[in-house]
């Protein structure tokens, strides 16, 4: 009898941006890959401005069998192709370019069945033309945000002026209009090179093979509705779209001071506690910190709060450089504010494990920036969130959340452009943490919780959509 020989496993490779919320998403759809589908990934590693945070979730005990991390080259002199004004999604496109030198070479040695980049490394189209290589896109933020990015060269073409200054709310084909004043920052500034590099990659998104979004059905049904029926192009046909999210980060390792937040945690309430931080680059200005720390204060609910260094440059200061400030709050943080608090509240300096602390029994509430990958691992956990938008399409974010998924209250003020007081911050803690209103946007984030575990399992929405790709990478 003549023995089989072991099949060799499908191999498709991953080719995240620099900044953790790129790479956590795209990271956590290849362990599932592997883990789950029985596939090998080689995970494409830009190294050029690696944080301190990127470096530890590539250390290998992360790291499923079948996994394996290529490393390209850091660029040389990488800072000599920035100036002193220039905005981080510039910075981050430069980085990609530079980088992808290398991606070629890489790729004829790995020969993977696809490649699956997210929206700053469509450089990648063209070098994977050249090997046959097809390649898919991951847009790791919302669908709202993706439809509004495929609509934007029709906008750029038949615009005059800026957006931001246009009377009324821009329409994207069949999708809830958006507010001027709410669209992502790198499209209010046409003149801007950032608006240019970001016009650039979303209009290479049609070259994709099918694009990957990181939500389901029940969280907006508007948008992704509007996709799927191909509202975006008349001449040009729109690739498939897979819904497969919501995809977080899983397997948190928590040990040191991360165990001590966690055993605070224990010893409150269920529901009592409010975690304040910022997504992995965000800071507030030191007005602004001080307002927030009183307004917490005067709330006299119990919160965990992580603090930054402030910054009155950028909202965006910490982008390039999280998990790798060591600070001391008290240096900054208003006088008297951790001693008035003590036992009530728990301030962490710089980083904390967010995913374990969202799913503590004892967090009732998540005041954030609404970065996508936060605003997941918000609801797939169930908690409500007070919304506090800071850059790039956040205020986006945060008008969903409000007005559509009904999971988030809103500032009257605009958090990212406005100071906010320490009595609008006080009671919209304690709306969300007491009041009738918090108690149902809490059931609704609940509602969401149990619809994401339906749309992951096995026979829900974004498994079989998962599934459908996998067996076409198989059968190649």
């Amino acid at each position: 009898m003549t023995i089989p020989e072991k099949m060799e496993k499908p191999h498709v490779a991953f080719l995240p941006s620099p900044g953790m919320g790129h790479i956590t998403p795209l990271f956590e759809f290849a362990k599932r890959l592997v883990i789950h589908h029985g596939f090998h990934v080689s995970f494409f590693v830009i190294t050029t401005g690696a944080s301190a945070a990127q470096n530890e979730l590539f250390r290998p005990e992360n790291l499923p069998a079948d996994f394996t991390i290529v490393e390209i080259h850091p660029v040389e002199n990488i800072s000599s192709f920035f100036t002193d004004d220039m905005k981080v999604v510039t910075q981050l496109c430069i980085m990609v370019r530079e980088s992808l030198k290398h991606l070629l070479s890489l790729l004829m040695e790995k020969r993977p069945k696809a490649l699956i980049i997210d929206l700053f490394c469509t450089d990648a189209f063209e070098i994977c033309e050249k090997l046959s290589i097809p390649v898919y896109s991951f847009f790791t933020a919302s669908t709202i945000l993706m439809a509004f990015s495929l609509y934007l060269p029709t906008l750029d073409r038949e615009v005059e002026g800026e957006f931001v200054d246009l009377p009324e709310p821009i329409q994207t084909p069949g999708c809830t209009p958006i507010f001027p004043h709410d669209i992502l920052d790198q499209v209010k500034d046409r003149k801007n090179d950032e608006y240019k590099w970001y016009l650039l990659n979303v209009s290479r998104l049609p070259l994709a093979a099918g694009i990957f979004v990181n939500s389901w059905d029940d969280l907006e049904p508007v948008s992704l509705k509007a996709l799927r029926e191909n509202l975006f192009f008349q001449k040009i046909p729109l690739p498939p779209v897979y819904t497969i999210g919501p995809l977080i980060k899983q397997d948190e390792v928590v040990t040191g001071k991360d165990a001590e937040i966690l055993a605070w945690l224990d010893d409150q309430p269920p529901d009592s506690v409010l975690f304040v931080v910022f997504g992995s680059g965000g800071t507030l200005t030191s007005e602004q910190l001080t307002e927030l720390a009183w307004g917490l204060e005067m709330s006299q609910q119990r919160f965990i709060l992580v603090a930054r260094k402030p910054s009155d440059a950028s909202a965006s200061a910490a982008f390039f450089n999280v998990g790798s400030d060591e600070n001391d709050p008290l240096l900054y943080l208003p006088e008297g504010f951790v001693k008035k608090t003590e036992g009530r509240g728990l301030v962490v300096p710089s980083w904390a494990p967010q995913t374990s602390i969202l799913n503590h029994p004892s967090t009732g509430a998540f005041l954030s920036h609404c970065g996508w990958n936060s605003t997941l691992e918000s609801i797939i956990h169930g908690v409500p969130i007070i919304a506090w938008p800071l850059y790039a399409e956040q205020r986006m974010n945060a008008t969903l959340l409000a007005e559509e998924a009904g999971v988030a209250l809103k500032f009257s003020k605009d958090p990212g452009e406005e100071l906010v007081d320490r009595n609008e911050i006080e009671k919209n803690v304690r709306i969300v943490m007491e009041g009738g209103k918090g108690k149902a946007i809490r059931m609704r984030a609940k509602e969401l919780k149990e619809s994401a575990k339906i749309a992951l399992n096995s026979g829900g929405s974004s498994y079989e959509s998962l599934c459908s790709i996998v067996q076409i990478w198989k059968s190649q």
